[in-house]
């Protein structure tokens, strides 16, 4: 099991501490660094910055907001910043909600989601193979474009950059049964938001495709990159405080009340009143009695927190799934180092 940094997005401002960090992944041999985006900074942009300033960690996006960009613009970003990396790219993408889609982008939420992502990502590989002008008659995605509003008169196109691989990995973002199961086909890997190692059955169903869908000599290794908040301490209930006001934020404010996806996978993953009751209080505006709802376990089960010999007994459950990449929610460099050792 390699393992990654998660750096997510900026609060208010740029985070001082995401160079330092990402320099000493890389020094302690993590495989890659990751950023995202939601509705300030963007993925983007740090991790060129990282980029001119390492030479060998992986730089993937976990995740890039599909309806920020047009998929080829996503494919842009994706072919330049590879080229720049000398090959260290890695697209990872997500849909997004309702609220954020519609209420910071201005655009409509897909009707269809499972239709568009997978749209989406035929525009992304037709452009990183370059193999052609790209087309697709899409139901959300169409090039050229042939709307009624149009003029009629654009033209399929090819990028005028020849990609550095064909091949650059594209991994998503996925929680409900369907998309997971749909990622298993038509991406590279999958970026659970959540993972419990002593959860296998919340998952099943959905990678139930998977030996399929990697079937056939050569074909490459799925990957299943999930996040999780490592943090080496004593007291193991304070450690998972800040795991706590994450979920809370998440599956309480990310999304409406009759709509919430992160609050839909917790309930899958068996804690569906404590779900219900996190969004009641937050949307009430108690927001610190619905972090103090998160129950202590299921942020537990989520996360690698407390002393040394407790976070080196529960990484071998990581190790025995499917788990190939284990990307490290750590502001805290002795943890990463911890971790590294603990992993070598």
């Amino acid at each position: 099991m390699r393992l990654g940094l998660a750096l997510g997005y900026w609060g208010r401002g740029p985070s001082a501490d995401h160079l330092p960090l990402a320099l000493e992944a890389e020094r302690l041999g993590y495989h890659s660094v990751w950023t995202a985006e939601s509705w300030g900074s963007d993925a983007f942009t740090p991790l060129t910055w990282i980029a001119a300033q390492t030479t060998r960690i992986r730089l993937g996006t976990a995740v890039a907001q599909m309806a920020a960009r047009s998929p080829t613009t996503t494919a842009m970003h994706a072919l330049t910043l590879d080229h720049l990396s000398g090959g260290r790219m890695m697209l990872g993408l997500g849909l997004s909600g309702p609220q954020v889609v519609e209420g910071w982008y201005g655009r409509p939420f897909p009707k269809s989601p499972l239709t568009a992502t997978r749209e989406y990502v035929d525009v992304v590989r037709q452009v990183l193979r370059r193999e052609g002008p790209v087309r697709l008659d899409g139901r959300f995605h169409s090039h050229p474009y042939r709307g009624a509003d149009g003029t009629g008169l654009g033209k399929a196109l090819r990028p005028i950059t020849h990609p550095l691989r064909a091949d650059l990995p594209v991994l998503l973002g996925a929680e409900g049964p369907k998309n997971i199961a749909q990622t298993t086909r038509i991406a590279d890997g999958w970026l659970p938001l959540y993972w419990s190692p002593t959860r296998p059955q919340a998952y099943e169903a959905a990678l139930a495709e998977l030996g399929d869908a990697r079937a056939g000599a050569g074909a490459a290794p799925f990957l299943v990159a999930p996040m999780a908040h490592v943090r080496v301490c004593d007291d193991v209930a304070e450690g998972l405080l800040p795991v706590k006001a994450m979920l809370g934020f998440y599956i309480g404010g990310m999304g409406h009340s009759a709509r919430n996806f992160h609050a839909d996978l917790m309930a899958r993953m068996g804690y569906e009143e404590e779900a219900r009751l996190i969004q009641e209080l937050f949307l009430a505006g108690r927001r610190q009695e619905a972090v103090l709802a998160v129950p202590d376990a299921f942020a537990d089960e989520i996360s690698l927190v407390g002393p040394r010999e407790r976070i080196a007994e529960r990484l071998e459950l990581w190790r025995k799934g499917p788990v190939t990449d284990l990307l490290a929610l750590s502001p805290d460099p002795h943890s990463l180092r911890v971790l590294a050792d603990l992993n070598s």
